[in-house]
């Protein structure tokens, strides 16, 4: 008789030292991210005759306004009480606790920095960097599945997961993998956009890949949450939860951008 759900046992340390330090899968993914994504950019770059101290610039800007972004999202959207009451446990990064919302909100403050002295607008380097963040995306997200953490509500479907490690006895759904790919599907759809405008040598819509980042990213995200556990006590009260409520005004000014890139006629 063939299993109908997966057991996960894989454990989140991927090289261990000792008892206290150990590099985890999470941090390899993270960093795998990051430079596949800045590899991809700088072709990119290359082909638009965009200077690569820009791209430099961004690329850390993104890591640390994310990093710092996507902590005090956690800390402040999520677990409020415990860190006003004792704020310098938001040091603690250790622990755990990063939200994605609040590291696109550290991103985009971040490249505000970026543009201040720069020729170019916001808007450009913003859509720049959005062809790739789907793919660092996915791989944080595989990253959240090696963690045992993030996933869903019980399920009957035959690839649910028991998460052994966090003593599940049920298989749950597999959100990490369901937020992965669908990034993966916006990376795609960008990737193919970008190579097909710069190949008839035309100028990328900052509008049009804005919009499907967006849309990709967070109206995804707002669907996936449906069949998420939620991550605090407080969401079990929510008619929406905090993941969701968040992820609205995103994936609304993402289709108000699609919506005018269709209007400005830029997309072929």
């Amino acid at each position: 008789m063939m299993l109908n759900f997966i057991i996960w046992t894989v454990q989140p340390e991927a090289i261990v030292f000792t008892e206290s330090y150990a590099v985890r899968w999470y941090g390899i993914l993270f960093a795998i991210g990051y430079l596949l994504s800045y590899f991809l950019l700088q072709k990119i770059f290359l082909k638009e005759k965009l200077p690569l101290s820009l791209l430099e610039k961004a690329t850390l800007a993104s890591i640390i306004g994310g990093i710092v972004g996507a902590r005090l999202g956690h800390c402040l959207f999520y677990e409020p009480t415990r860190y006003l009451h004792d704020p310098l446990s938001i040091l603690y990064i250790w622990e755990g606790g990063l939200a994605s919302h609040g590291g696109a909100i550290g991103i985009l403050l971040a490249f505000l920095v970026v543009v201040r002295k720069s020729k170019y607008s916001y808007a450009t380097v913003m859509a720049r960097a959005m062809l790739v963040v789907p793919l660092a995306a996915f791989f944080i997200r595989m990253g959240n599945l090696m963690n045992s953490e993030i996933y869903g509500v019980p399920t009957n479907v035959p690839w649910g997961f028991v998460f052994a490690n966090m003593g599940e006895t049920l298989p749950k759904h597999p959100t990490q993998i369901y937020e992965g790919l669908a990034y993966l599907l916006t990376f795609g759809i960008l990737q193919y956009y970008a190579w097909k405008q710069l190949r008839a040598q035309k100028k990328l819509s900052n509008s049009f890949i804005m919009g499907v980042f967006l849309i990709g990213i967070f109206f995804t995200r707002f669907l996936i949450e449906c069949i998420k556990e939620p991550q605090v006590l407080f969401e079990t009260t929510m008619l929406l939860n905090m993941g969701q409520l968040l992820s609205i005004p995103f994936f609304l000014c993402g289709f108000f951008l699609l919506w005018k890139a269709m209007r400005e006629k830029k997309i072929t």
